[in-house]
């Protein structure tokens, strides 16, 4: 004889006195030489009204409908059902789901179509392969004739798990959890990601030459197109490329930012192209250099014109072929990266001295953008002395201060050399040192 008993925390003290009566029965069952087996099974069921998700589930089978919905209604959550794929399918473009359940053999639409439909993958049958937008509703695939193959397959396609029946309920509960924990990881990620966007690189001006270029970066942001950035030191030539980065679809992906300026010669294709274990003196293990580090988002070339003549001619052939070689081997490896460039230097008179690809200029200046120099932008002074005001005092816990606009006078009047960076400088300078309001007097003692 068999005995199984579900137990659904949180129990009170009937419970509990069930638990040991069942325990003393099965005792004497026991003693009386009758077979027994005591099973027992302990789930956490918390329902909590703060805490309450929208479920799907699509199954053909009435009864797995019921009881997944009976299951997962007792622990407080919002359950729809469907009877096939398709009115799946309708149901969940039509509303805002966290979590969606699917079996896989079902008329009309089986599950894996449903699945290739809700994460944006083309049907056999949408017209000339037509893609939609995917869903980001996590999506736990259900069978009762699963394999190996079909369950990386599911995996592969965007499927969260996959279950296969008959169904466990610790199985179920535990997987529910961790989907919806996992949606709202993924949610606060994003808020995050656009809370730091939102502090991230910003071009302050208002400036006809930072218009312009703020009206350039936004047409060729979206693109794929290469750009080099030129302009004086500390105009802010990496805020340009990030701003290209962030409004480009590789924004999600990662963007690699290498200094070609700080890079010994003997040791730039290494940190461009990687190398092997012992291609050279120190080399103690395989190293991904740059370019695939950045592989599906953009890798930022700062002071390009700095580069050597031999990893000029590599980064030319990684343009070209879109494939890198690690230093000490011969085998190719596949890229997908956006290249965009900068520079202090003229490379016109670069070139003409030998000291710059000609072919490499031409495949990296697909869209030239040109960086003003403070002193071209004086208008732009008082913004960006506000801008830098509020961000230093912020940073260093002090009520915020004032400029006078004798201040902010003398300020457009001097020789900005240093350009931006050079401004901010000054700027925390006069903030630390001077009174709570900033005079002409202040700026012509510090500045």
């Amino acid at each position: 004889m068999c005995i199984v008993f579900i137990f659904f925390h949180n129990y009170g003290t009937k419970v509990q006195l069930f638990f040991y009566m069942t325990k003393f029965i099965c005792f004497f069952l026991q003693k009386s030489q009758n077979s027994c087996i005591c099973h027992f099974f302990f789930v956490p069921l918390c329902p909590n009204s703060q805490n309450m998700a929208k479920l799907l589930i699509i199954d053909d089978e009435r009864g797995i409908r019921n009881t997944l919905r009976e299951i997962l209604a007792d622990e407080g959550h919002e359950v729809d059902v469907a009877e096939n794929g398709k009115q799946g399918l309708e149901m969940a473009r039509a509303k805002a789901y966290d979590l969606i359940f699917s079996d896989i053999k079902m008329p009309e639409m089986d599950g894996m179509e449903v699945l290739k439909a809700l994460k944006g993958k083309p049907l056999p049958t949408s017209p000339q392969g037509e893609e939609t937008d995917p869903v980001e509703t996590p999506i736990v695939m259900i069978s009762g004739h699963g394999d190996v193959e079909t369950a990386v397959q599911a995996l592969k396609i965007g499927a969260y798990d996959f279950l296969l029946k008959p169904l466990d309920l610790n199985r179920i509960l535990i997987t529910t959890k961790n989907a919806l924990e996992s949606k709202s990881l993924k949610q606060e990620t994003k808020q995050l990601r656009r809370k730091v966007a939102a502090k991230g690189p910003q071009m302050i001006g208002e400036s006809a030459a930072i218009t312009r270029v703020r009206e350039i970066i936004n047409k060729v942001a979206p693109t794929e197109a290469r750009v080099l950035i030129t302009g004086p030191n500390g105009t802010g030539k990496e805020v340009v490329a990030h701003l290209i980065h962030e409004g480009s679809a590789r924004a999600d992906g990662p963007m690699v930012e290498v200094n070609c300026a700080a890079i010994p010669s003997e040791l730039i294709e290494s940190e461009l192209f990687g190398h092997m274990k012992g291609s050279f003196t120190g080399a103690v293990k395989d190293r991904a250099g740059k370019f695939e580090q950045a592989d599906g988002g953009t890798l930022f070339l700062d002071e390009i014109g700095d580069m050597s003549l031999a990893a000029q001619t590599k980064v030319l052939r990684a343009l070209q072929e879109s494939e890198i070689t690690r230093v000490g081997s011969d085998k190719a490896i596949k890229v997908n990266v956006r290249v965009l460039a900068a520079t202090n230097k003229d490379l016109a008179a670069e070139i003409a001295a030998g000291r710059f690809r000609e072919d490499l200029f031409h495949r990296l200046n697909v869209i030239p953008i040109h960086v003003p120099s403070l002193n071209e932008r004086r208008d732009d002074i008082p913004l960006l002395v506000d801008y830098f005001t509020r961000q230093i005092c912020d940073e260093q816990g002090i009520a915020p201060k004032t400029f006078d606009p004798s201040a902010l006078t003398a300020l457009q009047a001097q020789d900005w050399t240093g350009n931006i960076r050079q401004l901010r400088n000054v700027v925390e300078r006069l903030i630390i040192l001077a009174g709570n309001t900033i005079t002409k007097e202040d700026v012509e003692a510090y500045a």
